[in-house]
């Protein structure tokens, strides 16, 4: 087996959130929404970004802690991602570990799913 590319990431949120989550989504990472085939649930929400999807989905199950799975989104950018996260009150956690060759940044949706946001830099 070998996979060629990615198609779509899935992130759950529980009921109550849904409504909040989708907000961050589509108003504060500006995600543009796509129609969900009929026969999917119609709960949550599926996202297109360029080749692939992000798809929210509600599930009424407790959360557990926070972990460290996470989806991560390439901007070019960061300082002004920063700031429009920082000026919707999303809070921002520093790199722990930085890398060579990239700058980056980490936050959480409303359903504690984490979120990489990266920007490649040169030398």
């Amino acid at each position: 087996m070998m996979v060629t590319e990615l198609h779509h990431v899935n992130v759950t949120v529980p009921p109550e959130l849904e409504s909040v989550t989708k907000e961050f989504y589509g108003t504060v990472l500006g995600l543009v929404q796509v129609p969900k085939p009929a026969a999917s649930r119609q709960s949550g929400a599926w996202y297109q970004i360029g080749a692939n999807q992000l798809h929210l989905s509600v599930e009424d199950e407790p959360l557990s802690s926070l972990s460290s799975r996470h989806i991560c989104f390439a901007v070019s950018d960061l300082g002004a991602t920063e700031k429009s996260f920082r000026d919707a009150g999303v809070e921002i956690i520093p790199d722990a570990r930085p890398l060579p060759g990239t700058q980056r940044f980490y936050v959480r949706d409303p359903g504690g799913n984490q979120l990489e946001i990266v920007q490649q830099v040169s030398g």
